[in-house]
């Protein structure tokens, strides 16, 4: 019964992936792996994930170019200072610098990569006045979105870390251990010395461990692709799978 549900379960995925790619025809025939990839040696490092996720996600780019184009509609092209997302939501702007001769400039700090800096136009001209306020209504639309990223990017990497070493334990640790009591179980079954339920115990037991450790592996992996869409991408999808395991163990103690 197990067997024939995970069949269904993956063919439904299947369809489901179809669908999301929209496909159809010929083109339905496509092949997915059977097995899922074996975990990495080691986890990726956390570096500076937010300075990552503000350099490459693609719908802070789309915000930006949004917000250059609405100053040039405006007609503001003289930018007067330069403040970073946290300072802008935040009301308190700590580094700036106006150099009369050479232009704006921005001064730097140690933790610069973790900086989303916004032009600000605040030119004191009344004709203006309108222009700027719908300016920095979309600025700190910006800012928000800025925030935003940086806290689903630390999200996405607390819950690859912790799904890395939830499959990591049950590779080295849970399954080499439940085989081992097993085999050792099969060797008292042998001289006699257990029973058969007690042999059955520790067989469904190790099922039960493997079963345990793929999905693991496959949450990790699901965790891993949320990584990098919260790097990449338009945002982090919610962690999926977390009742996988648990439906796994039932479904090896039922059988």
């Amino acid at each position: 019964i197990s067997r024939v549900s995970s069949s269904l379960a993956a063919r439904a995925a299947k369809e489901e992936l179809t669908r999301l790619m929209g496909l159809w025809g010929p083109d339905v025939d496509y092949s997915v792996p059977d097995t899922l990839p074996a975990l990495p040696k080691g986890a990726k490092a956390k570096r500076a994930i937010e300075g990552e996720a503000l350099k490459n996600r693609v719908d802070l780019e789309i915000a930006k170019l949004e917000l250059e184009a609405l100053a040039k509609s405006h007609g503001l092209t003289e930018v007067t200072r330069y403040v970073t997302d946290l300072e802008l939501l935040s009301g308190v702007e700590v580094e700036r610098e106006e150099s009369e001769e050479d232009g704006t400039e921005t001064s730097v700090s140690p933790t610069l990569e973790l900086e989303f800096v916004i032009p600000i136009f605040d030119t004191g001209k009344a004709r203006m006045r309108k222009a700027e306020l719908a300016y920095m209504q979309a600025a700190n639309r910006m800012a928000e979105k800025a925030i935003n990223i940086r806290s689903e990017a630390r999200s996405a990497y607390d819950a690859y870390r912790s799904t890395y070493d939830i499959a990591r334990h049950y590779r080295n640790s849970v399954v080499p251990l439940r085989t081992k009591i097993e085999a050792e179980s099969v060797l008292t079954y042998n001289g006699m010395i257990t029973n058969t339920f007690e042999l059955l115990a520790d067989t469904r037991a190790k099922i039960s461990s493997i079963m345990l450790s793929l999905n693991a592996k496959r949450n990790f992996w699901l965790a891993d692709v949320n990584l990098g869409t919260a790097i990449h991408g338009g945002g982090a999808s919610a962690p999926g799978g977390g009742d996988a395991p648990a439906a796994a163990e039932a479904g090896a103690q039922g059988h």
